[in-house]
């Protein structure tokens, strides 16, 4: 349908996108004309605006509520981004005399959570209380699809190379360790072979996932089959599990530092052979960094710097560390 100013194009506005984005986040319009303070009919009127510019039903009822259709599902990803971009460039250009302002999204391995997220939140609120941080965790082929399609702004991955649409920095090397409960009395300072872990019930990462790939070589060079008792995609299932006797795991140090500390858990360096994770800082190649990304970069690595030199990164290296044998 050609555009209110001749040239064929669609036109939308920012109002209509919001519509559309809350209607199919809630799944009703009541509820989202309450969330938009706006009355039912305007939010309705938007909706059906929206679908006649574009030619296509958006929406469809169902006795679960709205749910978008497969094109209504492709404007929702979109609009959510545009929204997003709008949100970021408002920030980013407010006049703060002599402050680093923005919303940053960054994304933080879940593994890494419990020793990085409150200490860079509140790193940033005290330094630079101009910059609005967004944190999202998974695991890192997760984070690394979001970094790649622009919704994150930076974020931890590993095992990763330079890609052709990211730039990498090495942050950390660490080890993994197999993990069981405390009366299996595994301790620090007695690594288990890797043979001898694979003999055990195994919960495990699920098949796909860039830890499961490490746990799948390692066995390969030890030349041991893997005992899998249940495979998950969480972090916290895996210890829960472990927790109730369904198994023992295998995960990185940084994962199970504050359940060994509480003694909730026992764990052990894994060897023959060692088993090493590469963490890095994934931004992306190309486009501009805006001044608020650079800044919560630079606190990210500092942090991550100052946890390994005070002993509370479990088993972990800077780059350039000298390691012995190695599976990676």
């Amino acid at each position: 349908m050609p555009s209110a100013d001749g040239t064929g194009g669609v036109t939308v506005d920012v109002r209509q996108l919001k519509a559309l984005v809350t209607v199919a986040e809630v799944g009703s319009v009541t509820r989202a004309a309450e969330l938009l303070h706006l009355v039912q009919p305007a939010v309705t009127r938007q909706i059906r605006t929206l679908e006649e510019e574009l030619g296509v039903l958006l929406f469809e009822r169902t006795r679960q509520g709205m749910r978008p259709t497969d094109a209504g599902a492709i404007m929702v990803d979109r609009a959510r981004r545009a929204l997003n971009e709008l949100e970021r460039a408002r920030a980013e250009v407010r006049p703060h005399p002599g402050a680093v302002t923005g919303i940053v999204t960054v994304g933080l391995l879940e593994s890494t959570t419990g020793l990085l997220a409150e200490a860079l939140v509140t790193a940033v609120a005290r330094d630079h209380p101009g910059i609005e941080l967004r944190l999202m965790t998974a695991c890192s082929g997760h984070l690394q699809q979001w970094l790649d399609d622009g919704d994150l702004d930076l974020s931890l991955l590993y095992n990763l190379d330079n890609t052709p649409s990211l730039n990498t920095r090495p942050l950390v090397r660490e080890r993994l360790w197999v993990v069981a409960p405390v009366s299996a009395g595994l301790r620090s300072d007695r690594p288990v072979p890797f043979a001898e872990a694979a003999d055990r019930p195994l919960v495990m990462p699920a098949s796909g996932h860039a830890l499961r790939a490490l746990i799948d070589t390692a066995a390969s060079h030890a030349g041991a089959e893997l005992r899998i008792a249940v495979q998950t995609n969480s972090m916290p299932v895996q210890k829960q599990l472990v927790l109730a006797g369904h198994g023992w795991t295998v995960l990185p140090g940084v994962g199970i530092a504050q359940d060994l500390t509480s003694g909730a858990l026992s764990a052990a360096p894994l060897t023959d052979p060692d088993v090493w994770r590469s963490v890095v800082l994934a931004t992306p190649r190309y486009g501009r960094t805006p001044p608020a990304v650079e800044v919560v970069a630079h606190e990210l690595v500092r942090q991550i710097h100052s946890a390994v030199a005070l002993g509370r990164w479990l088993s972990a290296q800077l780059p350039g560390a000298d390691s012995t044998a190695e599976t990676e």
